[in-house]
């Protein structure tokens, strides 16, 4: 570790701390591209996550060389980002097991370098943001930094809300961390709010894998030779029972709620009839009832707040599918 030396920083250059953003006093002596406020920081990135990139650093913290056409030029810059984004992948794959160790302070530099790549390679106000934005917040939670999450959190919710492209699996990410948030604030009603939607996030994923492929092939074979293939939810009795108590719950949740989002309302009862429509195998009729009363709440709700009329169309495909149910009866 070198003192930075005032007169030999070139002027009007900012030198900030790797870990703080506070200006910098102290430079990596093996990499001389990454810099500290002090020799406490320092050795928190050095533990974390800088022993295993400093070299890679070099070439992405120093001026790219002269190229003799564009054509190297272009070659050079692709060559760049490909290495960032290999570290975005690196950083954050670390940063997730201290967490999951329960390293949370040893998780906060190799997140926040995660980040700063990211936000190098796809900009600011970028959805690639809020995985690093999420562990941020989570190792944040884990220290007891309630504020320090807090506006990590906001980052996130906030990128999220201006997106149109972030995954299922992201949202869940962000509901579970808000419901962590609001449980360290003893808010448990909006905990309980946003731990449900982790919950639905996480039925949903299941269950629609196993529907997506049954309700093609069953298409398919009504079309083919007038019968179905039979109905398998991959989860025994028990484990039914406990989906349906927990998907209630939530759907109570929902509806006492769903003057604020409706959309939230509608989700959960097109996964409740997903769950009954896989579950029509052992009792058809029964199963059946209730798959179709879910989706025919779905689409009064869904008419009732004047959603698009692409949702409608697509809970009237599940009417649809029990329509067929009936027609076509399984052989």
């Amino acid at each position: 570790m070198n003192v930075i030396y005032p007169l030999a920083v070139p002027k009007g250059r900012r030198l900030c701390c790797e870990v703080c953003e506070a200006p910098a006093e102290r430079v990596c002596g093996a990499c001389t591209v990454t810099y500290y406020c002090g020799v406490v920081h320092q050795r928190a990135d050095w533990g974390s996550i800088h022993e295993k990139i400093c070299q890679l650093l070099i070439p992405l913290r120093t001026s790219m060389p002269f190229y003799n056409s564009e054509e190297e030029r272009q070659h050079g810059l692709q060559q760049l980002q490909q290495r960032q984004k290999h570290l975005i992948e690196f950083c954050y794959t670390v940063a997730q097991k201290y967490i999951f160790e329960g390293k949370h302070e040893d998780a906060v530099p190799a997140a926040l370098h995660s980040l700063r790549f990211r936000m190098s390679v796809h900009g600011l106000s970028s959805v690639e943001l809020v995985p690093a934005y999420l562990l941020l917040a989570e190792a944040s939670l884990g220290l007891g930094r309630i504020v320090q999450a807090e506006e990590y959190l906001s980052q996130a919710q906030w990128t999220v809300l201006k997106s149109t492209e972030c995954c299922y699996a992201t949202h869940s990410l962000l509901h579970r961390n808000l419901g962590l948030l609001y449980m360290a604030k003893e808010n448990y009603e909006e905990a309980r709010y946003h731990l449900a939607n982790d919950v639905s996030e996480i039925w949903n994923k299941y269950l629609n894998s196993h529907y997506q492929v049954l309700s093609q092939a069953r298409t398919q074979q009504i079309d083919l030779l007038g019968k179905q293939f039979e109905t398998d939810t991959g989860l025994d009795e028990a484990q039914e029972a406990e989906a349906i108590q927990i998907l209630t719950s939530i759907l109570n949740i929902r509806e006492s709620t769903s003057d604020k989002a409706p959309q939230k309302t509608i989700f959960v009862l097109k996964i409740l009839f997903m769950l009954y429509y896989l579950m029509m195998n052992s009792s058809k009729a029964t199963f059946a009832l209730r798959a179709e009363e879910y989706a025919l709440r779905a689409l009064d709700l869904a008419k009732e707040q004047q959603l698009s009329v692409h949702e409608q169309n697509t809970i009237q495909d599940l009417l649809n599918l029990i329509s067929a149910e009936e027609t076509h009866p399984i052989t």
